[in-house]
């Protein structure tokens, strides 16, 4: 049971799912980007994917320095200087779309990627402290919902102006908002959540004994094969849809296409955090992981317009993994400071990201892009066999 009085609890939830949506709605327009950038510079699949290798491989590089700084500053400032360095991120967005150097805009998108780790690092254990240890996954999936939100509003706000060429506007926009949201939460109390900080006495014994618990280690593999599916799906829709076998649709109405895909998945979370409130996580995960296979394999090998709403549909079943797979992982943990070490190492894990995509962008070239989410198979699979047979070390 949680000692975080209710109110501040309920006021500080509010105020975490804002942090959610923000990281949401940014992480997204690398979706918009890929199409962008590689007919701008005119790149093959492997190449353009390099925009989600450089991007969520900052959360290999600075997790764990993440975890160390939020265990020294606390949650507050950890989130207020993440915010500022999202900002710093996108004002590098300027000089890079002026000159039109493509190893500057992967610079910004890697300075960008360190604020935002450091705000998942922050957020997603504090959303589990804010509570009942029993109704951590379904907190963390109601925020993760919000997060759904932001990609689902993004290419509805933003998705003609990246897609189109406009990079300046949107990203002048997102540094106002960062500093402004930085200067919020520097005001505002986290006493609910905030312990005295220490100065880590046990930290070594804590990173050498965690990694002996196999639900953390397994989780950490789930995370990195389920972010890398995500994203890979996530950034090739666009083009995928673009295909004449599949959608025939231009880059710009195909970028339409990704608020179905993540609107998918931010109604899965919503759903997800009132149902899981009585259905056996792990049970949801093992049904969701099933038919994102089955999704997958009607992605690869079918065409038209029943292979375009497979991939689309595809996110309704993401929609509760990543919290889930989260809250099991740090559900038994006791402390404040641990969970932000396992915070460090499952944000490590995200790193999925950039290695699946940049996998599957090579066989893009090698096979076509349609047969090449075979590979995202492998990933649905791992983790069904995880949920449903290595998560019962934890008593289900």
């Amino acid at each position: 049971m949680s000692n975080v009085p209710l109110t501040s609890s309920r006021r500080l939830m509010s105020l975490m799912t804002t942090l959610f949506f923000i990281w949401g709605f940014m992480t997204i327009l690398n979706d918009l980007l890929v199409p962008h950038l590689k007919a701008l510079f005119e790149l093959n699949y492997a190449e353009a994917m390099l925009v989600q290798f450089c991007f969520f491989f900052t959360y290999f590089i600075m997790s764990p320095v993440m975890a160390r700084l939020l265990a020294r500053t606390g949650y507050r400032l950890g989130i207020v200087i993440g915010l500022l360095i999202i900002a710093v991120g996108a004002l590098l967005f300027l000089p890079a779309a002026a000159l039109k150097l493509y190893p500057l805009f992967l610079f910004a998108l890697f300075v960008l990627a360190s604020g935002i780790v450091l705000l998942q690092v922050s957020a997603n254990p504090s959303v589990t402290s804010l509570g009942d240890t029993h109704t951590a996954a379904s907190r963390l999936t109601l925020a993760q919902a919000v997060n759904s939100l932001g990609t689902t509003v993004a290419p509805l706000i933003l998705g003609g102006f990246i897609v189109a060429g406009s990079i300046t506007l949107p990203y002048t926009i997102i540094a106002v908002v960062m500093i402004l949201m930085a200067i919020v939460f520097y005001i505002t109390r986290f006493n609910a959540i905030e312990k005295p900080i220490d100065h880590l006495a046990s930290a070594h014994h804590s990173r050498t004994n965690l990694w002996k618990k196999p639900e953390i280690t397994l989780g950490v593999l789930a995370i990195f094969v389920y972010v890398g599916a995500e994203v890979s799906a996530g950034s090739l829709l666009v083009n995928y849809l673009h295909l004449t076998d599949v959608g025939n649709l231009s880059l710009v109405d195909a970028a339409k296409y990704l608020s179905i895909f993540w609107g998918g998945a931010m109604i899965g979370r919503f759903i997800g955090a009132g149902a899981m409130m009585k259905i056996d996580p792990r049970k949801a995960i093992t049904f969701n992981a099933i038919v994102a296979t089955v999704l997958i394999l009607l992605t690869t090998f079918m065409h038209g317009a029943f292979a375009m709403w497979s991939l689309l549909l595809l996110g309704l079943c993401n929609s509760i993994m990543f919290p889930t797979i989260f809250s099991l992982s740090v559900e038994s943990v006791p402390d404040e400071h641990t969970k932000k070490i396992i915070s460090g190492y499952l944000c490590s894990a995200i790193v999925g990201g950039a290695i699946i995509p940049m996998v599957q962008g090579f066989v893009a070239d090698k096979i076509g892009l349609h047969h090449s989410f075979i590979i995202l198979v492998v990933c649905y699979v791992f983790i069904a066999l995880y949920s449903s047979k290595f998560a019962k070390i934890r008593g289900a």
